[in-house]
């Protein structure tokens, strides 16, 4: 049984025909001495997957006006960046960016993506200043862009503290959600849970259990048990909101606000989590947040998307999304 459930496993995670028949059949599965791709792919992305990196296609990158110029979509991994800079956007009245759509449907393998990001994954930035007008920065992996953004723009150092210990706690975070996040999402339970072609049983539970733990991990340092400089909340670092609630927010705090993965919410008894749920919910809150959310989104209501963000007036008449918390709405502009 061991080996079937390990057959299923593979094929559920990289949408393997040939192992799921295999798998049907109850004949063991043998890696053979040199892996191939597989003839027959399947899954919701499974028909993007390729064991190369590189350009699939040419295409340039679209550049809007502004120095900072974001490829992403609103997916968790994007709303990281879209926060941060709708946060600075608050802060500071004379910065805007230009974000522009690039949906995972094949657009993250366009020669001008690529040549930003040569992992081809969202988000990627580059940014245009006075003396590299033509050679911009290039920066690639959302943890990254949030540091970046932070070292050049939260002048106050508002959202990355510089106490040492602080900051240190600040960073730690912040790579315990890029280290957590492919097993929250398309490596681990978002994929075993909701987008695989089967359900296979032991792959779920290996995934929820992992899920579960890192739950554990953070409501117990929100509620003060976690020990530390900045243990017991109401952010990751104590008093100070900063980039490590950011980067969590989008994975953690949609889960626990029932947005990720149809009904996970109920299947991971998220409720029991409360201090999770508490700090969800405060930062659900903010102008910020709500805004960030509907930068590059281009499903649910019209009212919330935002598919391409230029200015601060591309959000005129757009309806914040509603607060499970307290079921309002507002609207920007009114």
């Amino acid at each position: 049984m061991d080996r079937q459930w390990s057959t299923a496993c593979v094929a559920a995670a990289f949408g393997c025909g040939a192992a799921l028949a295999l798998f049907a059949a109850k004949r063991p599965y043998k890696p053979a001495k040199v892996w191939s791709p597989p003839a027959n792919v399947g899954g919701k992305f499974g028909g993007l997957n390729r064991p190369t990196a590189g350009p699939r296609q040419e295409k340039e990158l679209e550049r809007g006006k502004h120095p900072i110029q974001l490829y992403s979509m609103g997916t968790p991994n994007g709303v990281k960046v879209t926060i941060l800079l709708e946060e600075l956007v608050e802060r500071m009245p004379g910065f805007e960016y230009d974000a522009w759509l690039t949906k995972i449907d094949g657009a993250q393998f366009d020669s001008g993506f690529v040549a930003v990001n040569p992992n081809s994954k969202i988000p990627c930035m580059l940014h245009y200043t006075g003396a590299t007008w033509n050679q911009p920065t290039r920066v690639f992996e959302s943890g990254a862009i949030m540091l970046y953004l932070c070292e050049q723009f939260d002048k106050d150092h508002v959202f990355l503290p510089t106490e040492p210990r602080l900051r240190a706690e600040c960073l730690s975070w912040l790579m315990f959600q890029m280290g957590s996040g492919p097993y929250v999402g398309g490596g681990g339970f978002g994929h075993f849970y909701q987008y695989a072609p089967v359900k296979i049983e032991y792959c779920v539970n290996r995934a929820t259990m992992e899920l579960k733990r890192l739950l554990d991990v953070l409501d117990r340092h929100l509620g003060g048990k976690s020990g530390g400089l900045s243990s017991g909340g109401p952010y990751m670092c104590g008093a100070q909101y900063t980039i490590a609630d950011m980067a969590l927010w989008p994975w953690f705090g949609a889960l626990a606000l029932g947005r990720l993965y149809g009904d996970s919410a109920t299947y991971l008894d998220i409720e029991s989590y409360t201090h999770v749920m508490a700090w969800a919910k405060r930062i659900n809150e903010r102008p910020a947040v709500q805004r960030g959310r509907m930068v590059n989104r281009t499903w649910g209501p019209t009212t919330e998307q935002v598919p391409n963000r230029h200015s601060r007036a591309d959000f005129q008449g757009k309806t914040l999304p509603k607060a499970p918390v307290h079921g309002v709405s507002k609207v920007f502009g009114s």
